[in-house]
């Protein structure tokens, strides 16, 4: 009797433990869980932004209508202020199928495909019209092909615009030699490095996070940025000045991975791409409207705000382009596409 017991309890763990294991082999990618009503899946979005900047709240509106035309089967969690990690340690995780996506700038992307760099460099286009007319272009979408073919992620959408860059510092900057000797923060990416080099500073890389406190450390004398960014990450109080250069019209896009992407169902990764493209649109109109204001608030915080010759800043940053193999003969590419 009691061999009978003790075979019916084993006989009950088993069966429960060969269940358990077949709803994990279900499970899907990272991230993706299961329930009676089918498969949900997660998308974690990571960004350097905070909830002040349009763009921010432009990915809220993405994470909602995605939600809503998903009936809650996609679901989009959104990582401000860079807590889901540097864009490209997110990259990595995404190129390996991880279940996040990152808000980046093209010369992150330009380690994997190079000519992407140029929508990064300096003075290349003068407005968010002009910038998306590119993405949009036979010219991108073959760079969005080999990003997916060759290095594992996709482009969501690639239509952010997050505004034109300027210098901001402690010391008036009104040509460029006032930037001889200052360290400036800027992006990693080899365009940018060369660019801030061009204009006759020096150039420091790294995180975004940081640069708040390595400005009142003394650790950099200022940054680079546009201003929905400077606001968000409160840089009016430890900066003194911004020289309205506008050495880039900053555009970026949604990367995610491509092998998460793809394991989800044909209809569900329409509406994602759908929506992103979308909200980009209305987030980057909403940047656009919103450039006077934030600069304004800045204004009202004691920071004085220049207008300097551009033409002076654009002449120093022409040697850029020779420092990237085919970058004269791809600009001459995108003003053919522009009708320049």
């Amino acid at each position: 009797m009691k061999k009978t017991v003790c075979g019916l309890l084993l006989a009950c763990l088993l069966a429960f433990s060969a269940g358990c294991g077949q709803q994990a082999a279900g499970g899907g990618a990272a991230g993706d869980t299961a329930n009676g009503d089918g498969q949900v899946y997660t998308l974690k979005v990571g960004t350097a932004l905070t909830e002040t900047d349009p763009i921010y709240q432009g990915l809220q509106s993405f994470q909602k209508a995605v939600e809503e035309r998903t009936n809650g089967k996609v679901k989009i969690e959104i990582y401000g202020s860079g807590s889901l990690g540097e864009d490209k340690d997110i990259i990595e995780q995404a190129k390996v199928g991880a279940n996040v996506a990152v808000l980046v700038d093209s010369g992150r992307l330009a380690e994997m495909v190079p000519q992407m760099g140029i929508l990064t460099a300096p003075y290349i286009v003068d407005s968010y019209a002009e910038a998306r007319q590119v993405v949009m272009s036979d010219l991108f979408k073959g760079w969005e092909a080999e990003l997916q073919k060759n290095h594992g992620v996709q482009v969501l959408s690639f239509n952010w615009y997050q505004g034109d860059r300027h210098i901001l510092t402690n010391k008036p900057i009104l040509k460029p030699e006032d930037l001889q000797g200052v360290r400036l923060r800027t992006p990693g990416a080899p365009i940018w490095l060369e660019t801030i080099k061009a204009l006759g500073a020096s150039p420091t890389g790294m995180a975004w996070s940081e640069v708040y406190p390595a400005i009142q450390q003394g650790v950099i004398d200022g940054a680079e940025a546009q201003h929905p960014a400077t606001y968000g990450a409160k840089l009016y109080e430890v900066i003194k000045h911004i020289s309205k250069t506008k050495h880039f019209q900053l555009l970026t896009g949604i990367i995610a991975s491509d092998k998460w992407m793809t394991q989800l169902p044909e209809e569900y990764q329409k509406i994602v791409k759908e929506e992103a493209l979308k909200a980009g649109d209305e987030a980057s109109k909403k940047t656009e409207e919103s450039l006077n204001d934030f600069e304004q608030k800045m204004i009202e915080q004691g920071v004085e705000v220049h207008e300097v010759d551009v033409n002076l800043f654009k002449a120093k940053t022409e040697v850029v382009y020779d420092k990237f193999e085919g970058y004269r003969e791809l600009r001459e590419q995108i003003n053919k596409i522009l009708g320049k």
